[in-house]
């Protein structure tokens, strides 16, 4: 016997409850990234009273809110274009996490068959259209915004002795630390806007949450707009291409973003340990994400082969280059479980002019907030 649909109320209380829960972990999140520190909430904000529970709380809100208006208004621009096109869509469902961020975002669930390509192109482009629309005014406030360096000495009170100057004796040349890196938009509106005597050096962008949410917001619009699989920018790519060009062109998309991922991974400046622990893992792992890309898996496991031989010849070639190993997930992710192809759609007419436009604007959005290293 089939389940029972639950009901409109407990529908409601649980996409609510998902919510503020979300809203509680990136508060915690904020606090814990204003401190300086990725990881673990900090479940010690709870033994705190009055104003100094109410400092921590405020300063981690000046991260959560931002950051999740972005993401709320990107699903939200999702949800309404799909009813204003008769898809049924439940409303979005956020995803806490007790570390990080807080969240892995939130999703809607489409609840029917979208049977146009212009339907598929509508609601994938909403989505990262308008949280790009909230993420610029949110990064712009940030910049306008930057408080005086006593707020980071507040902080760091070592760091007062050198005046602006500190980075130079805090990071001398080849210190390490947790950085974000700087996309094309990202550095258009730091040089157009921000004072450059209250900029913070970017190992400490992190105390700093409003610039912070703004940063990562762009990040996430680029990584929805990935032009692969049934990512947002695969259905804008697709409805700008047609399904047979937009699937030759993202087998050519994915192994590109698969070599670049595992470079310098491997080489001959190897041990052989690396090579006898990590190898096999490496190879099943390549070729799990290539077995149903090709119409043959004896021809996805030859398409794996060559891209690891490649990588290896090109760490020979260049023993420094160094690819982004953290793509491997997202590759595993795409490869594997949702495809690197679109599914074709009933109707395949063409967009009209307009829609061509605007998608076509949105690859150049892509590309200004798109860095194939964000984290450092």
């Amino acid at each position: 016997m089939p389940w029972p649909a639950p009901s409109p109320g407990r529908t409601y209380a649980l996409h609510l409850a998902l919510f503020l829960v979300t809203l509680v972990t990136t508060t915690l999140a904020g606090i814990e990234l204003t401190r300086g520190d990725i990881g673990f909430l900090p479940l010690d904000v709870f033994q705190l009273r009055g104003a100094a529970l109410w400092a921590e709380v405020r300063r981690g809100l000046w991260f959560a809110l931002p950051f999740l208006g972005v993401l709320t208004v990107h699903e939200f621009g999702h949800y309404f274009t799909a009813r204003r096109n008769q898809v049924q869509s439940s409303l979005p469902y956020y995803i806490p996490f007790p570390m990080g961020l807080g969240t892995f975002g939130a999703i809607i669930r489409i609840k029917q068959r979208i049977f146009s390509r212009r339907e598929f192109f509508d609601i994938g482009l909403a989505g990262p259209l308008a949280g790009f629309l909230v993420a610029v005014p949110v990064l712009i406030y940030g910049f306008t915004h930057l408080p005086p360096l006593d707020y980071l000495f507040s902080i760091h009170p070592e760091y007062a002795p050198y005046g602006a100057d500190y980075a130079r004796y805090v990071y001398p040349p080849g210190a390490q630390g947790l950085t974000l890196a700087k996309p094309l938009l990202y550095r258009l509106l730091e040089s157009a806007l921000a004072d450059p005597g209250r900029l913070p050096h970017p190992n400490e962008l992190l105390h700093y949450p409003v610039l912070l949410a703004g940063a990562l917001s762009l990040f996430f619009t680029a990584l929805n707009l990935l032009p692969m699989g049934q990512l947002d920018g695969g259905h804008i790519l697709y409805g700008l291409l047609g399904r047979g060009r937009f699937n030759r062109l993202a087998l050519g998309l994915f192994v590109a973003f698969i070599f670049y991922a595992g470079l310098g991974l491997f080489s001959l400046r190897n041990g052989w340990q690396s090579w006898a622990y990590g190898g096999p893992v490496y190879a099943l792992y390549l070729g799990l994400i290539f077995w149903c890309v090709l119409p043959t898996p004896r021809q996805g496991l030859l398409l794996a082969a060559g891209i690891w031989a490649a990588q290896v010849a090109c760490a020979i070639a260049k023993p420094t280059i160094l690819g982004n190993p953290g793509w491997l997930i997202l590759g595993l992710l795409l490869g594997r479980f949702t495809g690197i192809y679109h599914p074709p759609a009933p109707d395949e007419r063409p967009l009209s002019p307009g829609r061509k436009v605007l998608g076509w604007v949105m690859v150049a959005i892509f590309v200004l907030c798109f860095t194939p290293s964000p984290f450092k």
